[in-house]
């Protein structure tokens, strides 16, 4: 079966067959996405993590498909309906939507008006009907009129019905109107009559029309969910005269009284059953496609958000600022570990200016600050206003946004690790800690929750969680951790280890101390050789005795370096410090059967950059500072600005006040683009241009178009 599903999907993907199965031999082994795109290159042909994730979700829907095959046979071999013919067309079928269509006349069905009119009898009277050769069918249906059939109407009534469902289970007519929904389907919403007021956040969907192929997946979301909310009337709908004539010509072939009664069962058939079949199959088509858009927005908004550029290994100053009950500060060490909190008022109605100034003049000098951050809910600009007013040291000041640390506060992983601290406290940690590293600290909090997302809780849920598991997986992996310092909710994410394996290193952490080396790893109970080969790649030790430890260069190929710097009469660290000695390799002296030149060329560039972070370097950002609420916004503005949330149909940008302006598309660029990640991605600084403000609505509209970003 492998080898049959490896041609399915090289056919569907166009990739060549070999690299499909041997990704699919690694994937049954237990090799996960991350290690095969990283690690095994040699053997995929160099698949990315793009298509080695295709290939997976490909074979996961052929093991699907397969097993509901082996249930549809079973049902129709039940019902002693199972023909040769019909077990080989099934065996053949591998598409969803026509192996349904299959199955359908043979799928146990309630009790229908069909299958009342079978038990009466009249299936006969059906047959004849459709032959249209009987000249007096009245004469021929009066022969039926028996028991339960009352007369002549009643029996053609049911022998049309009968009709009306073989039509509408027939693949030919399915397609004939499936294709027409696919051309020129629309798709139509009405406001409930008498739920104007309540629904008047959709206003722009009260008398929607539009075909369906070119409803944008956020409009198909928001008409979805306030369908849902019993606030509009939503159908899909095709051209029906035309659906109509094409069944005609299929199924009535005379212009007798069989043949009118068989027109009369067409016309049954497609307003009371083949219609609203196909409208379902396309309202869910229509859903999942939107889905699948909205998704695939959000990963890549939280791919960004996790890669963004880390302050490092700092001492930070962290307030979570607030008005009333004033700001929480609290004082972090360089690896994030809480030394001090306390509370500050120097906004009013307390007004402690003064107090506020001295106290965090004595934090910064006793726990040597040496960056400040500031999360960016309720007084946040004043909060910054304030401390850079101050005489202090020159301290960098970071605006960092606060999306889902109250998720995080209240949750157990908090509690766990700051069992004697209250939420304040602990909101006040995680604003520190993602300055620091946004990444080992988003992965905390549920990414549905971080607030870089579009309808996610009204796309299909199962489906969304896998993706952002996959991207959190996939960030947490291309960035690599540090063995130890890194919490168990991050090494969970390392490829290989899942939840148990990454609480036992933490144990075994905190039972012997720091790890020396990478092999010392293996001595973590329950780390099999498996695991380890799977993760050892992604887990840093940064003061090793080794310095391949702290590199993703994976244990399985240290030999290669050392065979390297033995050829060239040096130690390892002599040959990762020295440019010169690497740049007279030959790497093609060190091909094996297993390490071929693209692990070659990935350990050379290690070597170049050992334990490098690959995120960017993080840039202090200050907003205009005559700009604190929608009020101070005026038209022709010029303000720098923070991408903080990007949709289909275009971006939010963070000015400074509560209310988030938006770039839309069309005002992204002076050419035509589909995508605004083309243009922007998420926390990028950017210089924006108020086109109109509506403070009524508390929208603002912005433009890129002659500003442009800060790249």
């Amino acid at each position: 079966m492998e080898l049959f599903f490896s041609a399915l999907i090289s056919k569907e993907l166009d990739v060549v067959e070999k690299q499909v199965k041997n990704t699919l031999s690694l994937l049954i082994e237990g090799a996960t996405i991350p290690f095969i795109s990283r690690y095994r290159k040699e053997v995929t042909g160099g698949l990315d993590e793009v298509k080695v994730g295709e290939i997976k979700e490909k074979y996961d829907k052929l093991c699907e498909v397969a097993k509901r095959k082996a249930t549809i046979l079973s049902t129709i071999e039940e019902q002693g309906k199972l023909t040769g013919d019909l077990k080989k067309r099934i065996d053949e079928t591998w598409e969803s939507t026509l192996l349904e269509d299959i199955y359908l006349p043979y799928k146990p069905k309630r009790k229908t008006r069909a299958e009342v009119a079978r038990q009466k009898g009249l299936e006969p009277l059906a047959v004849l009907l459709l032959l249209q050769q009987e000249p007096n069918i009245e004469r021929r249906a009066q022969t039926y009129v028996k028991d339960e059939v009352k007369d002549v109407d009643d029996a053609l009534k049911g022998a049309r019905d009968i009709i009306a469902e073989q039509i509408s289970e027939d693949e030919q007519a399915r397609n004939s109107v499936r294709n027409l929904f696919a051309r020129n389907a629309v798709i139509t919403a009405k406001v409930v009559k008498g739920k104007e007021e309540e629904a008047t956040k959709y206003r722009d969907y009260f008398d929607f029309s539009e075909p369906l192929k070119r409803c944008t997946s956020h409009r198909i979301l928001a008409i979805r969910r306030a369908e849902s909310e019993g606030l509009l009337k939503v159908s899909i709908s095709p051209d029906d005269e035309e659906c109509l004539s094409r069944l005609e010509r299929q199924f009535v072939r005379s212009r007798n009284e069989s043949g009118r009664q068989v027109q009369l069962s067409v016309h049954d058939s497609y307003k009371r059953l083949l219609k609203s079949s196909i409208e379902t199959e396309f309202a869910a088509l229509s859903k999942e496609k939107a889905d699948e858009e909205a998704i695939r927005v959000f990963t890549e908004n939280l791919r960004q958000l996790l890669l963004a550029s880390p302050l490092g290994q700092k001492r930070v100053l962290a307030i979570d600022p607030g008005f009333r009950t004033g700001c929480k500060v609290v004082c972090l060490d360089a690896q994030g570990n809480l030394l001090h909190n306390g509370n500050i008022y120097p906004h009013p109605p307390v007004s402690k200016a003064g107090e506020a100034a001295s106290k965090l003049r004595q934090m910064i000098e006793a726990y040597t600050i040496e960056a400040i951050a500031i999360g960016n809910g309720t007084a946040s600009r004043e909060t910054e206003d304030f401390i850079t007013r101050q005489p202090f040291p020159s301290i960098p000041v970071f605006i960092v946004s606060e999306q889902g640390a109250s998720i995080y506060s209240a949750s157990k992983t908090a509690r766990d690790e700051f069992p004697d601290y209250d939420v304040t406290v602990r909101g006040a940690v995680s604003i520190g800690r993602r300055l620091m590293d946004p990444l080992a600290e988003l992965v905390k909090i549920d990414p549905k929750s971080i607030g870089v997302g579009q309808y996610q809780h009204d796309v299909d849920q199962s489906k969304l969680k896998k993706s952002l598991d996959l991207t959190v997986e996939s960030c947490v992996n291309r960035v690599g951790v540090n063995v130890n310092t890194a919490s168990s909710h991050l090494l969970t994410y390392i490829s290989g280890l899942g939840p148990q394996l990454a609480q036992n290193i933490v144990s075994y952490r905190a039972e012997n101390g720091a790890f020396a080396s990478r092999s010392q790893i293996l001595k973590v109970p329950r780390m099999g050789a498996k695991a380890f080969e799977q993760s050892a790649g992604f887990l840093r030790i940064p003061d090793a005795s080794n310095p391949l430890d702290n590199t993703a260069v994976h244990p399985e190929s240290y030999f290669v370096v050392e065979q390297m710097a033995g050829d060239l009469k040096c130690s390892v660290p002599e040959l990762i410090s020295n440019k010169e000695l690497r740049a007279g390799i030959d790497i093609r002296k060190y091909i094996t059967p297993a390490i071929g030149i693209p692990t070659l060329e990935d350990v050379m560039a290690e070597l170049d950059k050992p334990g490098r972070d690959p995120r960017k370097t993080i840039e202090v950002f200050e907003f205009d500072r005559n700009v604190r609420t929608i009020d101070d916004v005026r038209e022709g503005m010029i303000l720098p600005g923070i991408v903080s949330n990007i949709t289909n149909f275009g971006a939010f940008v963070d000015i400074g006040i509560k209310e988030s302006g938006l770039v839309h598309l069309s005002q992204m660029a002076d050419r035509f683009i589909t995508d605004p990640a083309e243009i922007v991605s998420i926390h990028q600084q950017i210089t924006v241009k108020v086109l109109s403000v509506d403070r009524d609505r508390k929208r603002i509209q912005l433009t890129l178009k002659g500003v442009g970003c800060k790249c």
